[in-house]
């Protein structure tokens, strides 16, 4: 037995309440260890001395290195504690804070076993329960639709159609947003999330220089307005796009700062070096290399003040859905508990969705995010469909890895992309292979957590690297009808109960990747990246492409329903 590779964390994804009377608990081995029974050991931490339950655990995901054992416990008493005991080749072993022992005195179980001392209700992570059969399609606003051709269009320079550089203005506008809507819905799409709207000089509003005003290149508050009212009407969720690390540098404070350094009000709502920004602007923090973005200091009450009542006021007046965070893990965890409070208070089910590209366990503990942008299973998908550094088995292993970082209510409010407006298209990674990004696709839609299709996918639509991938969005293209009408269905495969509430589990079959939702019947995806391979189908197949005559051809997948969990 690998001792070393043993690992259990109290309080923790290893250890959490999944409602007040609801324990999911996980310790991890070595993949190569074959155990006879793994089990939990646990009672009410005041008499587990005399009293004790025990639950079998079984082994429920793996990451190539390692095997996770899981077990969900129905518990009366939340004064809980716990240890565990292995039994390998017919040898018992304990395994509690003291590590691993032959054994356990539970007369002194008070010293050394794992707790949960008290399931307190404020601690348990709640889900935003419409993420869980979300469906977003992501706009970069002024490249999706213009309708609104009375507004002052002097600002635009780029030609429909025309391949975009950073300073272009191409004219679309949230009236062709609203233009759209039953365009969308068609298409399965329950949830927008809208790049920045607010106030800027920039084409991707990112620099915002007043947040309580809709851009006029967008058409202003009313056009806002009436989005939000048509979305709604027709079950559609907006979440819009929070830019609270840094600002533009004509935000009313940093000018004020400019003019007055120290003397101004403003001075502390920035980081500064000095009493004063100096004319080379090299003593103050701004975001990435660009000095024009200043970032907010955002441990000063003031600004915490000011950024709560922003995103409360949208709240408040425009009703909105949600808020993505940029450059979320650039601001402080202090400002960010703050946030959550302001928003959950102002809209329970308001999601809170951080831009992070790494491990976000940190902003994912119930205090700060509800989900990120999930990047990983982004990188994951890039690595097995089109790098081919990952076979079937290393990419249900990648997966597995990914899923256990976080517990199983913040990997239902997963944001899962394939690509976005930061990075290339996935369509273009794949040289044009419309087969890999149709079976990526199918990945994301039945894995936990919302996909988020970027506009124009369903054409597809080409891109680079940013501002490659921001081009003006084709309403029709050559493989279009195929990838709408397959998009459609897995939106309309993602109402089902095993998707939006059921376990998940990854795998490997005669060389290709299994994905499977459990409730108590099972939606099974199979994806076939190599070469075509026999298969037949367990159960009722609800979709399936490059897949005849008993052969799921390469770039292949089958959506099955299969009795029986």
């Amino acid at each position: 037995m690998n001792k070393q590779a043993i690992l259990h964390i109290q309080d923790s994804q290893y250890c959490y309440a999944v409602s007040p009377h609801t324990v999911q608990l996980m310790i991890r081995c070595a993949a190569g260890d074959t155990f006879d029974s793994v089990s939990v050991i646990y009672g009410n931490k005041y008499d587990y001395y005399k009293k004790r339950k025990k639950s079998s655990m079984a082994p429920e995901f793996c990451d190539g290195g390692y095997v996770y054992y899981t077990a969900r416990l129905k518990i009366k008493d939340v004064r809980f504690v716990y240890i565990f005991k292995l039994v390998i080749n017919g040898e018992v072993w304990y395994f509690s804070e003291d590590g691993l022992t032959k054994t356990y005195n539970y007369k002194l179980a008070y010293y050394n076993s794992f707790q949960l001392p008290y399931i307190n209700y404020a601690d348990i992570i709640e889900t935003v329960d419409w993420m869980k059969s979300a469906v977003f399609y992501e706009i970069f606003i002024d490249r999706f639709c213009r309708a609104d051709f009375a507004k002052d269009g002097g600002y635009i320079n780029l030609k429909w159609g025309d391949i975009p550089n950073p300073g272009s203005f191409a004219g679309g506008d949230l009236c062709g947003v609203t233009s759209k809507l039953d365009y969308l819905k068609k298409l399965g799409v329950n949830a927008l999330y809208l790049t920045p709207v607010f106030k800027s000089v920039s084409n991707h509003k990112y620099d915002i220089s007043d947040y309580f005003e809709v851009d006029e290149m967008f058409g202003g508050k009313e056009a806002l307005a009436r989005l939000i009212k048509e979305a709604h009407a027709r079950g559609i969720k907006i979440v819009l796009d929070a830019v609270f690390n840094h600002c533009s540098e004509n935000l009313a404070q940093f000018k004020d700062v400019l003019k007055n350094g120290k003397k101004s009000p403003y001075f502390g709502w920035f980081i500064i070096d000095g009493d004063e920004i100096g004319e080379d602007r090299a003593n103050y923090e701004y975001f990435s290399l660009c000095k024009y973005m200043p970032k907010f200091n955002t441990s000063n009450p003031e600004v915490q003040n000011f950024l709560n009542e922003i995103a409360t006021y949208w709240i408040r007046e425009f009703d909105i859905d949600g808020w993505r965070l940029d450059v979320a893990d650039e601001v402080s965890h202090d400002y960010w508990r703050s946030f959550r409070k302001a928003v959950k208070a102002a809209k329970p089910d308001c999601v809170i969705l951080g831009e992070n590209w790494h491990d976000a366990r940190p902003y994912l503990c119930g205090d700060q995010f509800d989900g990120i942008m999930n990047y990983a299973l982004t990188k994951a998908c890039t690595d097995y469909f089109i790098g081919g550094t990952l076979d079937a088995r290393g990419f249900a292993d990648r997966l597995g890895g990914l899923y256990v970082r976080n517990t199983e209510q913040t990997n239902f409010m997963m944001l899962n992309l394939l690509d976005n407006h930061d990075t290339h298209r996935f369509y273009t990674l794949a040289h044009g292979d419309i087969n890999k990004l149709i079976c990526a696709l199918a990945v994301i839609y039945m894995h936990t957590g919302a996909p988020c299709v970027y506009y124009g996918t369903e054409v597809p639509l080409e891109g680079g690297y940013d501002p490659d991938c921001r081009r003006t969005m084709v309403w029709e293209g050559k493989k279009s009808a195929l990838l709408k009408r397959i998009i459609a269905r897995l939106g309309a495969i993602r109402k089902k109960k095993e998707i939006a509430a059921g376990k998940i589990s990854f795998g490997e079959r005669d060389g290709m990747f299994v994905l499977e939702r459990t409730l108590k019947n099972k939606i099974r995806l199979t994806v076939n990246n190599r070469a075509g391979a026999p298969f037949a189908a367990e159960g009722k197949v609800l979709l399936s492409h490059n897949f005849a005559d008993g052969i799921l051809a390469r770039g292949g997948f089958v959506i099955e329903a299969v009795k029986g969990g």
